[in-house]
């Protein structure tokens, strides 16, 4: 398996989470996949375009709302940045 270029953070239970990681349990549970895949999709897509525009994919690709999107693409942003 390859190497992910941007991991998903370990939240352990009874932790507060804040920032776009806080919206991932949701996400997960709303979209019926792990948040490590959104984050693949999402760093793959960052390679080509912009912020903005990677959150419109995944709006219309895969239904997936504006903050949820907007958290998992500045999460992957941030994390590609460090």
């Amino acid at each position: 398996m390859p190497e992910h270029r941007v991991t998903a953070p370990e939240i352990p239970a009874g932790t507060t989470v804040r920032g776009p990681a806080s919206y991932f349990p949701s996400i997960e549970k709303t979209y019926g996949r792990p948040i490590q895949e959104w984050l693949d999709i999402a760093a793959d897509q960052l390679d080509t375009k912009r912020h903005m525009d990677v959150v419109q994919f995944l709006k219309s690709e895969y239904g997936m709302g504006h903050g949820h999107a907007n958290a998992v693409v500045g999460y992957v942003k941030a994390e590609l940045d460090r």
